[in-house]
């Protein structure tokens, strides 16, 4: 993560925070484990404490980092000496990016599938994870991939986020000089997207795309906007008690209307009749795809109470999350590994009866994999920096290009360079 000095387009290398890696890590963890299931450490994911899941930290998390690491070029100056094309280039080619590793996981997971079921004789694997037009109706299914407009499960997420990255130029744009303007447009969009059902079509099924990113952007604009504040060492929305104990209350209601007897019940069938009356459903409902007001409340007051602790961040930022902060770092390559893990041990558990290939052994195994992976990414990428760390939760200390390595009190070590992966 970096902002431009303006200085002939040098760049003042900003150390990372440690709370962004850690919790993306973490968020990835979460989602693999949930795209295997029926193990039991599905059971310990964010989805059993909320309405909300790892797919809003995910959402969260690449919004505060986009904010940070492609900001500082979209300043004044920097338009000025640079030209707007050196801002928005980086940008686009990450989303680009995304693309092809959409197409390579889509490819890998028809693959996956297509051999479990050959090599299992199991054929109803190829009508699982949306695989029925591929085989069935393969002409169109060909020109629906690459289109984005057919999406196989647990391969889905990647499309919103690559529409929202290629729209991140102009969100950047509005939200330095006015941040609040671009925060009541992504909020009128998802409250316009819910009520007329906006979507992304799908082609050769109908309806629209999982991961509605009309309605998705609001997760992904909140972290933008709060990487666009940390990345001028200030707060999005200051620590309020009001706003923080409203944040814990909606936690703690969430948390017993899902486990106290009869409150949930109780609940939603108040809002189905607020729902009978004309009140937008995704207000009233749990819905996904539109991001239901109850679930983008829930991600908000967990962002935000979060945000307000400080032993959040020395826990992010010590030695015990350093495993997280790797996987965070390696965000992309994490998850596309995650994401063939996952595949292949549904496969595997659905069409094997070997007693090691069980939920309870497989998904322990497949986090030490990615683990490895991101080490060996990193380990092999000698010539790139190593991560720089803040040691406080306003960035306070920055690190240049000529400054030497050295060590602070806690321990995290200040390289004279910096990763910048968003």
């Amino acid at each position: 993560m970096s902002q431009p000095d303006g200085q002939g387009g040098a760049v003042a290398r900003r150390p990372r925070d440690p709370r962004i890696d850690a919790f993306r890590g973490l968020a990835l963890i979460m989602i693999f484990i949930d795209h295997v299931p029926g193990n039991p450490y599905e059971n310990f994911t964010i989805r059993n404490i909320g309405f909300s899941d790892a797919a809003e930290a995910f959402f969260v998390m690449s919004g505060v980092a986009a904010g940070l690491a492609y900001s500082g070029r979209f300043l004044p100056h920097n338009l000025a000496s640079n030209g707007l094309w050196h801002a928005v280039s980086p940008v686009w080619h990450r989303a680009w990016v995304l693309y092809l590793v959409q197409i390579f996981l889509t490819v890998w997971a028809i693959a996956i599938y297509s051999g479990g079921a050959m090599v299992f004789d199991m054929p109803a694997l190829t009508k699982q994870i949306n695989l029925t037009q591929v085989f069935e109706n393969t002409q169109s299914a060909l020109i629906g991939i690459p289109a984005l407009m057919h999406q196989l499960g647990y391969v889905n997420i990647l499309p919103a986020y690559m529409v929202l990255l290629g729209l991140t130029p102009f969100a950047i744009m509005l939200g330095l000089r006015r941040p609040w303007l671009l925060a009541g447009a992504s909020a009128l969009l998802w409250f316009c997207a819910g009520l007329w059902r906006l979507n992304m079509p799908n082609f050769p099924n109908a309806g629209g795309w999982f991961f509605n990113p009309f309605s998705w952007q609001a997760v992904f604009v909140c972290g933008l906007l709060i990487g666009l504040s940390l990345g001028r060492k200030q707060r999005f929305v200051p620590v309020s008690r009001m706003l923080l104990a409203l944040s814990v209350g909606y936690l703690l209601l969430v948390v017993v209307w899902r486990y106290v007897p009869g409150v949930g019940p109780f609940l939603n069938h108040q809002m189905a009749r607020l729902g009978s009356i004309g009140v937008p459903f995704h207000l009233v409902s749990h819905d996904k795809t539109f991001l239901a007001l109850p679930r983008l409340l829930h991600s908000l007051a967990l962002v935000y109470v979060l945000s307000c602790s400080g032993v959040v961040f020395q826990i992010t930022a010590s030695a015990i999350s350093a495993p997280l902060r790797l996987l965070g770092r390696q965000g992309l390559l994490v998850f596309a590994s995650g994401t063939l893990l996952a595949l292949t041990f549904n496969v595997l558990i659905k069409g094997s009866d070997i007693a090691l290939l069980n939920p309870f052994l497989l998904p322990p195994l497949g986090v030490v994999a990615m683990l490895v992976i991101a080490w060996v990414y990193e380990a092999a990428a000698s010539r790139k920096a190593h991560a720089v760390y803040a040691t406080d939760p306003r960035g306070s200390v920055l690190a240049r290009p000529s400054e030497t390595t050295r060590k602070f009190g806690n321990g995290l070590a200040l390289s004279k360079k910096a990763d910048v992966q968003a």
